[in-house]
């Protein structure tokens, strides 16, 4: 099985210095791709001094991270992708489990690691955690990771357990499943499009697993911290494209309950004093709307089971009413 790890770098020449090491160390037989989103800074002049055997992909301009991958993907001969931050931390024997699981499960498509905080290592990182889910809004959520409530690291997540989504932090895929799904959805940019591309694939029938024997230390924010607006916007935006593009509950349900949703989560931001972050839910919802008819053509091509039978009804009740803090406390 020929699998390619393909990092994506936007002005990360620092984060390459720092993390590079350990993904050459522990990734003996396996190639390394680069894929620079045209930056400014000196990532090139430092791969092509200090690791000339690494295989570096330039793309012409910044193609964010959903266009970045789908372009670069073309040009990796590979069986399975790894999609991995330039901000990542890998471990001893971390592809082990999860090259096994593609080799012994013809129907597991996708595949995530644990991801734990590479400043707090014995603590579940925000992106991805121990496994991803989503309620029937489409808010998602994680096993050790419930908005802001992040979980100790105390081995409850050492499993092997199907998942809805897997984080685009680390995202192991097969190369024929990212073609058969169309890649990510370019119109997102950034921000949950693994997300999207996970529903998808959830949609076909095909399965998404997360692995504790894979453990990989993720800093987060790298690239857009969540004190941003624009991720705010992105998130808030990305969400609504998500869930109207791919679930089965009836739209004028789903996007009313989101709009009261989304519109509480506003003025939250407004009793913070985060102005900025309650403006970019109102462009979120802008956006949306403009976009519209577009995702809906999309849904109609998309549906073929219901994966969200047996999800969550609303984390939001669920963590912000019930104070359910942990995944195990959840009622579905």
């Amino acid at each position: 099985m020929k699998l390619a790890i393909v990092i994506l770098n936007w002005n990360g020449k620092v984060l390459l210095e720092t993390f590079l090491p350990s993904i050459i160390e522990y990734s003996s037989g396996y190639e390394i791709y680069v894929v620079d989103n045209a930056s400014t800074d000196t990532s090139i002049q430092f791969l092509e001094s200090k690791y000339p055997s690494i295989n570096c992909i330039k793309l012409s301009k910044n193609l964010g991270y959903a266009n970045g991958y789908n372009e670069s993907l073309k040009q990796i001969n590979a069986d399975v992708y790894c999609l991995l931050n330039s901000d990542i931390e890998v471990t001893k024997n971390w592809l082990t489990a999860v090259v096994d699981i593609f080799y012994n499960e013809a129907n597991t498509h996708i595949v995530q690691p644990k991801i734990l905080d590479y400043n707090k290592k014995n603590y579940f990182e925000y992106a991805g955690a121990g496994g991803g889910y989503i309620d029937k809004l489409g808010y998602p959520y994680c096993r050790g990771r419930i908005f802001d409530s992040i979980e100790e690291d105390k081995g409850q997540y050492d499993d092997r357990i199907e998942i809805f989504w897997a984080s685009g932090a680390c995202l192991f895929i097969r190369a024929s499943s990212f073609k058969a799904l169309g890649g990510f959805d370019n119109t997102f940019f950034a921000h949950m499009e693994e997300i999207d591309l996970c529903w998808r694939a959830k949609n076909k029938g095909f399965n998404i697993v997360y692995t504790g024997a894979s453990t990989v230390y993720h800093v987060g924010g790298a690239s857009l911290h969540s004190s941003n607006p624009k991720k705010t916007y992105l998130n808030f935006r990305n969400s609504l494209y998500t869930l109207v593009k791919n679930t089965q509950h009836p739209l004028i349900i789903v996007v009313y309950l989101r709009l009261i949703l989304d519109g509480l989560a506003g003025l939250r931001f407004l009793f913070q004093g985060k102005f900025k972050h309650m403006i970019a839910i109102v462009k979120a919802h802008g956006s949306f709307y403009r976009t519209l008819p577009r995702l809906i053509k999309l849904r109609q091509k998309s549906i073929k089971i219901n994966p969200l039978k047996g999800q969550l009804s609303s984390i939001v009740w669920s963590h912000f009413i019930l104070k359910n803090k942990h995944h195990n406390k959840l009622n579905k």
